[in-house]
């Protein structure tokens, strides 16, 4: 279908600009010739109309002859082929029209005698439109090339959160698989249980993997299996204490977000601590936002960098730069003896049910953990 008659709201400005044309026509032929100001038009506002529907056609030789693949001279003998035969046709019916009318209203017939200056002028008018219809074309052509490209940007930035994501789990898994190997001599049940606790965990990731938000009690809970997995490596050397606001729980966030947080504190925190220590979690909302804080001891006197150890925190942020751009925020503070990590998340939270909220400074120990 026409593109302009495809709108209502482009095909009244269409019959808008005709109909202005046929009401200019009419006062010139009042002005100039003396026409009656009713027979005027009676004469040019009908043949104006009609006409703007005949060119029209302008599309159809628009899309025959692409502005981009056809030369100018082929352009210009298309076109005006077309404004030759378009205008005769509407010279032809104003001079039966004029004819007509000049049985009801004398002196009509005199209009017949400007046949030749309507004739120029629809040739010049079908080129006009021809002209008019090339630069919808164009316009149509760059908001379908801007739609293309950002539909492309989206498919490209959900590929590379795929990918981001997909780098979590064969990391806490290569993790976790040492600690089983090291678990099999020297306690077998553990490295059992181990495993189940294992295998739970990764069916709740395989479910929040599909997912582009889960509320942050989501988010905790997975932690907390992720957590009792751990516990079962390094029993009473590992605590940890939650403060979570209420209705932070309710915030929505991207899967596995936090997770590697968490994991970096245990593994890169707890691990080299002799005695272990608190892994401190909080949570609450600051007007909009989300603030999220992840903090841990460390061995000061620890210097050699672990391998993998900066790519948790690489991965959250590269995360968050493609859910939130530059509105989310990540803030590392290596002090001598703690780490910190936090995180700044936009957005009011969705109106989702939860099980209840998260505990305040509760202290997870190791009974509750394994």
């Amino acid at each position: 279908m026409h593109p302009i008659l495809a709108q209502r709201r482009g095909s009244l400005i269409y019959e808008t600009v005709w109909l202005s044309l046929g009401l200019t026509a009419a006062i010139l032929l009042n002005r100039l010739a003396a026409f009656p100001l009713l027979q005027a038009l009676l004469l040019t506002v009908p043949l104006a109309l009609i006409y703007g529907f005949i060119c029209l056609a302008a599309w159809y030789l628009c899309l025959a002859v692409p502005l981009r693949q056809s030369s100018f001279w082929r352009i210009v003998s298309v076109h005006g082929s077309g404004g030759i035969i378009s205008s005769s046709l509407w010279v032809l019916l104003g001079h039966l029209w004029a004819v007509w009318l000049d049985h009801y209203l004398p002196g009509a017939a005199r209009f017949t005698m400007g046949d030749a200056a309507r004739f120029v002028a629809g040739v010049l008018l079908f080129m006009l439109s021809g002209a008019a219809h090339y630069l919808l074309i164009m316009m149509e052509e760059s908001k379908e090339a801007e739609t293309r490209a950002l539909k492309a940007q989206v498919l490209a930035r959900d590929a590379e959160l795929r990918a981001l994501r997909s780098q979590i789990t064969p990391h806490f898994l290569f993790n976790a698989l040492n600690s089983i190997n090291a678990l099999t001599s020297i306690d077998p049940a553990a490295a059992r249980r181990m495993c189940l606790l294992l295998s739970d965990f990764f069916r709740g990731t395989l479910k929040m993997g599909a997912q582009e938000r889960i509320p942050l009690a989501e988010e905790l809970s997975l932690i907390d299996q992720f957590l009792a997995i751990e516990q079962v490596r390094f029993g009473d050397r590992l605590h940890v204490e939650r403060e979570i606001e209420d209705g932070a729980t309710r915030w929505m966030i991207p899967p596995l977000l936090l997770q590697p947080l968490v994991e970096n504190a245990v593994t890169h925190g707890i691990a080299d601590l002799v005695e272990g220590g608190v892994v401190k979690l909080t949570a609450r909302t600051i007007e909009q936002h989300l603030a999220v804080v992840v903090e841990n001891p460390r061995d000061p006197t620890a210097t050699r960098k672990k391998s993998g150890a900066g790519m948790g925190l690489m991965n959250v942020q590269r995360r968050l730069d493609m859910a939130y751009g530059r509105d989310a925020s990540l803030r590392v503070d290596a002090e001598r003896e703690r780490f910190r990590v936090e995180l700044m998340l936009p957005g009011p939270p969705a109106a989702v049910a939860v099980a209840g909220p998260a505990p305040a400074a509760v202290e997870v120990s190791p009974e509750v953990q394994s």
